[in-house]
C-alpha cells in the first residue's frame, strides 16, 4: 500500500515538473510573441514588414522555414515593391500570386500538420530542403482573402495536426491587420505620386526618390544618370488634334519610354509634354545608348487620332552623376545639377534640330 502511494506520488511530481515546463515553455513563446507582435505594429512599410516576417520571425519562434504568398491580381503590391526598391522577384520566400486560383483551394482553411504533397506544393518555393512538418494559414481581412504565411519546420512533431491553433490563428489575424493597413496607406500614398493621365509617376515622387537614389550610388560607388525627355512640337498636336488627341499621344509616348527602360528605373512625367528618368547604375555611354533606343522607339510610334495616322518624336538630353567618395556634398544640391544638365542637354537638342540626343556630360561632387 506504502509502495503504491509511493509510485503515485512520484508519478503525479513527475506530471508536475511536465506541466510547469509547459508553462515555462508557454510563458518564454508568449514574451516572443508580443515582442514580434509589437515590433511588427511599429513598421510603417510593406518592405519592412514582408523582411520581418520572412527573416526575423525564424529567429522568434525557432523556425526553418517561412513563406508569404500574396494575392496580387492588379500587381499593385509588386509596383510599390519595386517603387520601393524592393527585390520581389528575387526575395526567397515571397510569392506575389495574380489570381486567387492556385492556392485557394488548400489554403481558405488552416492546414497544420505533416508536409504532404497534397496540401503543401507550391507554398515553400526556392527551398533545397523541403519541411517535414508545416502550418499553411489564409491570411484575411474583412472577409478578404489576401493570401497565406506559412510556417516549416525540420522537426516531425513541431506541427501536429492535433495541436491548438490559437496561436497560429491570432498570429495572423494581426499580420493580416498590418497588411491591410499598409496596403491601404499604399495605395493612398502611391495614387499621390501618380500622374493620372500616363499611369506614371510624377515629379512629386521623382522629387522624394532622387535623394535615395543619390545615396544609394555614393555607398556602392555607382553611377547615376538622368535623362530628360520632351515631345517636339507638342502645342502643334494638341492645335490640329485637340486636347482628346494630345492626352493619347502623352499616354502613348510615356508607354514607349516605359517599355525600354527597366522595372526598376525611375520614370516620371515631369510636367506638361516632359518627362524625366532615373537609372541607377548607368554611366555615360549606356545612358546614351538608352536614351537614342528610346529616341528610336518613338519615332516608330504610329498614334491613331481621330482615325488619322500621327507620328511624333522626342529630344532627349541626358547628364550622369559620378561620386567621388573623398567629396562632402549636399545630395540636394547635386540632384538639382543633375536634373538642370540634362535639361540644358535637352535646349540643346532642341536647338540642333530636334528629334535628336544631346550628352549633359558628368556631374561630380567636387563641382561649385
Amino acid at each position: 500500500m506504502e509502495e503504491d502511494l509511493t509510485t503515485d506520488l512520484v508519478a503525479l511530481q513527475s506530471h508536475l515538473e511536465t506541466m510547469f515546463e509547459r508553462v515555462q515553455q508557454n510563458s518564454v513563446t508568449l514574451q516572443k510573441f508580443r515582442a514580434f507582435e509589437i515590433r511588427l505594429l511599429k513598421l510603417n512599410s510593406l518592405p519592412d514588414i514582408i523582411d520581418h516576417l520572412l527573416e526575423e520571425a525564424k529567429n522568434y519562434f525557432d523556425l526553418d522555414v517561412i513563406s508569404l504568398c500574396l494575392i496580387d491580381e492588379t500587381g499593385e503590391i509588386a509596383k510599390t515593391l519595386i517603387d520601393n526598391g524592393y527585390p520581389c522577384s528575387s526575395t526567397n520566400g515571397l510569392m506575389l500570386l495574380g489570381s486567387e486560383t492556385p492556392i485557394k483551394s488548400t489554403a481558405i482553411q488552416s492546414y497544420i500538420g505533416v508536409y504532404e504533397d497534397s496540401q503543401c506544393t507550391g507554398f515553400f518555393p526556392h527551398i533545397e530542403k523541403q519541411p517535414v512538418s508545416v502550418a499553411i494559414t489564409p491570411l484575411t481581412r474583412r472577409s478578404k482573402y489576401l493570401g497565406t504565411l506559412n510556417l516549416g519546420s525540420y522537426q516531425l512533431d513541431r506541427f501536429a495536426d492535433n495541436m491548438a491553433t490559437d496561436f497560429i490563428e491570432h498570429l495572423s489575424s494581426v499580420i493580416s491587420v498590418c497588411l491591410e493597413n499598409n496596403l491601404h496607406v499604399e495605395e493612398i500614398k502611391r495614387g499621390s505620386y501618380i500622374d493620372a493621365l500616363t499611369g506614371v509617376n510624377n515629379r512629386r515622387f521623382l522629387e522624394q526618390r532622387i535623394g535615395e537614389e543619390l545615396n544609394y550610388c555614393q555607398r556602392n560607388a555607382e553611377p547615376l544618370s538622368c535623362q530628360f525627355f520632351d515631345i517636339d512640337f507638342f502645342k502643334s498636336v494638341n492645335d490640329k488634334y485637340g486636347h482628346q488627341g494630345g492626352d493619347l499621344v502623352l499616354s502613348m509616348v510615356a508607354t514607349a519610354i516605359k517599355n525600354q527602360l527597366r522595372d526598376n528605373d525611375i520614370f516620371v512625367r515631369y510636367g506638361g509634354e516632359e518627362f524625366v528618368a532615373l537609372l541607377s547604375n548607368t554611366d555615360e555611354l549606356k545612358a546614351l545608348e538608352i536614351a537614342e533606343r528610346v529616341r528610336k522607339a518613338i519615332q516608330a510610334l504610329v498614334i491613331a487620332v481621330n482615325d488619322i495616322s500621327i507620328s511624333v518624336t522626342v529630344s532627349i538630353g541626358v547628364s550622369t552623376y559620378v561620386s567621388d567618395s573623398t567629396s562632402i556634398s549636399i545630395n540636394s544640391e547635386i540632384a538639382t545639377r543633375l536634373v538642370k544638365s540634362a535639361d540644358s542637354a535637352l535646349y540643346k537638342a532642341k536647338h540642333n534640330g530636334r528629334n535628336r540626343v544631346e550628352n549633359g556630360g558628368i556631374v561630380s561632387d567636387k563641382q561649385a
